[in-house]
């Protein structure tokens, strides 16, 4: 079925014999062990939909989380002053804010520094090193950097500074020479786990930590920091992950943490939190600081117990977003979506050199989610130019500009499965163009416009139970989409514009059940142009979601596309 978008619509392939196995085994009906298969969740993940399952540690018996516990227990021990090194995003941010409470409990000399996006460049450098040693460190911990940071770790070890990379992204091969390095990605007995984001290894290596030393810091109360990251690096929500965000949606209480509390409050947010909040609020304006200049901002936020400091930086934060928000929707207003859809590559490269350094991750999103293709964009810095890239997810772009890297294409950058940055001479452009072409058909990656959707359902599913099952499957996130469902000829009531961009309307089905429906971002596409117009039924693709209004409880489907 083609749709109004041009997207190519099909029906999930389901096995009906595992269908009924799952059914025997566990007692779910038919509906649920559809979803659960085609999720294909392992047992574990089965487990969680009926059960409280402990969050227990699984690094317990790891010889790299072993060795760096070793190596900062020495460190304490002889009272060494030590320095954390953070990246800019939210990932990089709440792994630091681990850290803060932690030697701040401890009551042991440290300080942290998160790098300036324009000033000081991406991740752990030389340059930024010898401006750090300034302070007399002893040791430097890196969190979510320091995996390619060779020529860094090398600079260290000539001043005597032991180091400590606490990272995600792909790694540099010969590994930078640090006293000890946790990453996945070292194909070192773990590599299972390179899913976490560097906030959920640095919590996990805290916790064996504070046992190590008999500390009676409870690390656990700042497993939000460590949800919020996961959400925000675009991490899948399965397995650990998604152990992790149920515990921590039960169990969080918002009253409790006065940074996030804040953020919310001043958002005018008074429901429980769930990931979209963390994903789509609190996410970007943590990360509006270290897009517009004022990196140390989130950190600041998130390890502060000061209730001056945390209004002041929550409002600053909020202020900086408004602003991100403005000067991205003129980026936006500036593409030229038609021609980018008419040349039909299989990678979107957009070069813009007045974009802010600080905003090419977003733009790179946002052109992912229009295309749903690998989208990099790239403007001017100083001599040289900086990309950033966004990918889908079969698509590891880490790995990509890892080899990249290898081959001299770009002058540094790093990356992970999902996203990635990096810097190149502005003659390299095309070599380096040329290659993520190439490589992405060698890769045998499939991005083209064929999306699937779980059933076709009636009018008539929508009602309590049909949504409870879902909601058993939550919370969904990447790689844990919300069910998406087809129902069939129904006609379009009184749409509505909604802030510039969404449309409001009501949905209504032959037996005259009417269907509460919103179409997000749908205003100026073809879309949004059917749901404003058109008169005839319709066939619609989309997601049934829990809407609350007022403390009022009420089935919403969220339309994702339309076929005629």
């Amino acid at each position: 079925m083609i749709s109004v978008s041009g997207k190519k619509w099909e029906q999930k392939k389901i096995n009906q014999n595992i269908v009924d196995k799952l059914k025997q085994e566990y007692n779910f009906n038919e509906f649920l062990s559809r979803l659960i298969i085609s999720r294909k969740f392992d047992n574990d993940e089965i487990a969680t939909i009926n059960a409280d399952l402990d969050l227990n540690n699984v690094f317990l018996n790891n010889k790299d989380f072993s060795q760096s516990i070793n190596l900062v227990v020495n460190s304490i021990n002889n009272n060494e002053k030590i320095c954390i090194v953070g990246d800019y995003d939210v990932d990089g941010s709440a792994a630091t804010s681990l850290f803060v409470k932690f030697f701040e409990g401890i009551n042991h000399p440290f300080f942290y520094y998160i790098p300036d996006r324009e000033k000081d460049g991406y991740g752990a450098t030389k340059k930024l090193f010898k401006k750090l040693i300034l302070k007399n460190p002893k040791l430097i911990i890196m969190v979510d950097c320091g995996s390619t940071s060779n020529d860094a770790i090398d600079f260290l070890n000539e001043n005597e500074i032991k180091s400590l990379i606490i990272d995600h992204h792909e790694i540099n091969k010969p590994f930078p020479n640090a006293n000890s390095i946790i990453n996945p990605k070292k194909d070192n007995g773990y590599r299972e786990y390179d899913y976490l984001c560097a906030t959920t290894l640095t919590y996990f290596f805290l916790d064996l930590l504070i046992k190590k030393i008999k500390s009676e810091i409870n690390i656990s109360d700042y497993l939000i920091y460590v949800l919020l990251a996961t959400v925000c690096d675009v991490m899948p929500l399965r397995k650990l992950n998604r152990l992790i965000a149920l515990k921590t949606l039960k169990n969080f209480d918002i009253t409790k943490n006065l940074p996030i509390g804040t953020l919310f409050d001043l958002n005018e947010k008074k429901n429980r939190i769930n990931i979209n909040d963390l994903g789509y609020l609190i996410g970007p304006i943590l990360n509006a600081g270290g897009r517009l200049g004022k990196s140390q901002y989130a950190t600041e936020l998130l390890s502060s117990n000061n209730d001056l400091v945390i209004n002041d930086r929550s409002k600053s934060l909020i202020k900086l977003n408004d602003k991100r928000k403005k000067i991205e929707n003129l980026i936006l207003e500036e593409i030229d979506f038609k021609k980018i859809e008419k040349e039909n590559k299989d990678v979107i490269i957009y070069y813009n050199p007045n974009i802010n350094e600080g905003l090419i991750g977003i733009i790179a999103a946002r052109l992912k989610d229009y295309f749903n293709k690998p989208s990099i964009v790239i403007t001017a810095s100083n001599e040289l130019l900086k990309g950033s890239v966004r990918s889908v997810y079969n698509y590891n772009i880490g790995r990509v500009i890892k080899n990249s890297l290898d081959q001299k294409l770009i002058l540094n950058g790093g990356g992970h499965n999902m996203a990635a940055g990096f810097t190149l001479n502005r003659d390299s452009l095309k070599a380096f163009e040329n290659y993520i072409l190439e490589d992405f058909v060698k890769s045998n990656t499939v991005t083209n416009n064929i999306f699937s959707y779980e059933s076709e359902i009636s009018s008539l599913a929508f009602n309590e139970d049909f949504y409870d099952n879902i909601k058993k499957l939550e919370p969904f996130g990447t790689g844990n989409p919300v069910p998406t469902f087809l129902l069939r000829r129904l006609k379009i009531i009184k749409p509505m514009v909604l802030n510039k961009k969404h449309i409001s309307l009501n949905l209504k089905s032959k037996t005259g059940f009417s269907i509460k429906s919103i179409s997000f971002n749908s205003i100026n596409t073809k879309l949004g142009e059917y749901l404003m117009n058109y008169k005839n039924k319709i066939d619609v693709i989309g997601q049934i979601n829990e809407n609350i209004w007022n403390n009022k409880k009420s089935n919403q489907l969220t339309i994702k596309d339309l076929i005629l």
